[in-house]
This record gives C-alpha cells, structure tokens and sequence, in this order.
C-alpha cells in the first residue's frame, strides 16, 4: 500500500493510520491475545471506570526512520516498565513486558506505510490502558482493555529548534505531593487546559507549572520536563511530582557520560531560572526544544537573545544522533523493528 502525504506540512495532531491493537482483561486474569483492528471508534458503557472515574493510563513514543530505511524505536523498554508501574499505581492489571513490546512492533509493522521519511517525522505510538467495566460506586474496574492507535507527526512545537515564549502559570497547580503527577495519568492533563490556552491567546506556545506546597519551584513546562542551564551545570527538577520521562534521563544520561557535564536535580526557583543562560524542555513529542523566555508576573526574561543556546543545540544533536543511528549507541537505548512477523506471533495475536 502506498500513502501519499505532505509530510513537510505535519504538526502534532491526529492523522488516523490503517490499524489499532486492541486486547482485554478480567480483574484477576491474565490478558487475552490481541486484535488488530481497523482504526475506529470503541464501544462502551457509559457506566465505564475510564468515563467515570478516570481510571487509564497511556504512554507516548515514536517509531522513526533512518537514513539507511530501517524502523527504530527508542527505548521502549522504558515505556513498557513505566506502563507497569502506572498500572500498578491505579489498581489495573499490569501489561507483561514482552506482550507490550510485540504489541509496539507489530502495530509498528502493520502502519509501516504511515512512517515519514527520513527526518520528515516519526509514527507517534499510543499505548493506553483504560479501566473499561461498568461499576457504579467508586473501586477498580472488573475488565480492562489494551489500546495502541498511532498518527504520523512532525514536531510538537511547530518552531522546529526555534525557541518558544513559555508564561509561568502560577495560579493552577498542575500535580499535588503524592498525587498523581509522576505517572502518565490521563487525569493529569485536563486540569491545564484553561490555562494552556489563556497563555496561547497571550502569544506564548506553553506554561510552566511550580509546585503545589510552596508555589515556588519549578516543576514541568506543561507536558515536558525543564532544564536550564547555570555556569556550565545543567540542573533540572529533583523527581517526585514530576513525571520521570524517558527523554528527561536520557538527557541527564548523556550529559554525564557522553558530553561530561555536571547534571544536578534539585528545586528550581523562577528566580534562579532566569539567571540562567540557557534553558529548553524535553519530552517523547517536544524531543529537546529551547526556550527563549520566561514571563513571571508580567516580566519577561529573555535567554541567549531569543536563539538556540550551543549547548541545548549540542544535547539536541547528539540525541537525535543516537535515535537515528548517526552515533555509536553506546547505551544501548535503539531498538530496530523488523518488518518480518516474528513466528511466536500467533502466540500474542489473533488472526482476524
């Protein structure tokens, strides 16, 4: 099948591809083999845990292409054990490792047609396990499902390795101590909506959430981790009630080892931010994008004169190097996707 699309002009948003994996559970019971169903719509009760009580979890990762043609993902083992954990934290069923990558993949194969070319985008992967029974009170859910859907996409933000104007929100608090803002929870997002688009109206492309107890530290530029960077050390948030995001450690990772810098967590202040001399966010779909300014309380403080710092455009290179195979992988951290079946599928699959 061949798919004709401008891939110049994608952004982040949902362009539906040929097929979805789709497998469920029993509280209690191990997972049944898996569907691959065309891309649609899901039947539910409106009685569903998801619906009422906000019981899911989802993960994002991308599958990118070479410039040799191979299919790559990067570290989805950390995807897989981060889903586990999530699932634990909300009473779910948790997806063995092994199922959860043969899922990626075959999804991946089955949507080859859909992956940008060569530095044109990747395949956006969405896991998502939801708690799918119909309850009434308030407690876990009796069946659960197993959903993968995937969109081609380009960058997150549209300004490529631009820089973006971020507003501190300091009126919405984005995840509480001990709540729920260190797993991918889909009821982490909503909340930041209002204020997400309060700030795009005002001509900034995000916000920056402090924390909860103290409304002084920085915590999360909306779905993205923060770095700044401070007489040559890169400091970002200390975990907790944050999200511990693959690209997060993967930058802290390859700073130590690879670029020898000093990398400290720790609580960030507004203040102490602004004194930096670079900053920029790191996710799955920001990958590693600069900021150019951060307005607290009506000032704007700006960062390396609205450009691209040289060491956010350093750690930008040398990740994406390491994703596209353009640099030793010392860490071991890519994984190519065969474009064959694996013959224990039949194991895992049901063949419609």
């Amino acid at each position: 099948m061949t798919v004709e699309l401008d891939w110049d002009s994608f952004g982040f948003s949902l362009t539906p591809t040929k097929t979805m994996f789709v497998a469920t559970t029993k509280a209690g019971h191990s997972w049944e083999k898996g569907h691959l169903l065309p891309f649609g719509n899901l039947s539910l009760s409106p009685a569903a845990c998801i619906l009422n009580y906000g019981q899911g979890i989802f993960e994002g990762m991308k599958a990118l292409k070479t410039q040799a043609g191979e299919v790559v993902l990067f570290r989805p083992r950390e995807n897989a054990r981060r889903f586990s954990q999530g699932a634990e934290r909300f009473c779910m069923p948790a997806v063995p490792e092994e199922f959860f990558l043969r899922a990626i993949k075959k999804i991946v194969r089955e949507n080859r047609d859909w992956i940008p070319p060569y530095k044109k985008g990747s395949l956006y992967l969405r896991p998502c396990l939801w708690g799918t029974g119909p309850i009434l009170g308030v407690a876990p859910a009796q069946e659960y499902s197993f959903v993968i859907y995937t969109s081609p996409v380009g960058r997150y933000f549209k300004s490529g390795l631009e820089t973006i104007k971020v507003l501190v929100s300091d009126d919405v608090d984005r995840a509480a101590p001990r709540g729920t803002g260190d797993v991918k929870f889909i009821g982490n997002y909503a909340g930041t909506l209002a204020s997400l688009q309060q700030a795009k109206a005002n001509g900034f492309q995000g916000c920056i959430y402090l924390d909860a107890k103290t409304n002084q530290y920085i915590e999360e530029v909306g779905s993205a981790n923060f770095f700044c960077v401070v007489d040559n050390t890169l400091i970002t948030p200390k975990l907790g009630s944050i999200l511990p995001g693959v690209t997060r450690d993967s930058v802290i990772r390859l700073a130590r080892e690879l670029l020898h810098l000093t990398v400290v967590e720790t609580d960030i202040t507004v203040q102490e931010a602004n004194s930096a001399s670079e900053c920029f966010c790191v996710g799955t779909a920001a990958v590693v994008t600069p900021i150019g300014s951060i307005t607290y309380r009506g000032k704007e403080t700006v960062f390396h004169r609205h450009e691209t710092g040289p060491l956010t455009r350093k750690i930008y290179d040398t990740l994406r190097q390491i994703q596209l195979c353009e640099r030793e992988d010392v860490f071991n951290w890519v994984e190519r996707v065969s474009m064959q079946d694996d013959a224990e599928d039949d194991m895992f699959f049901i063949k419609e």
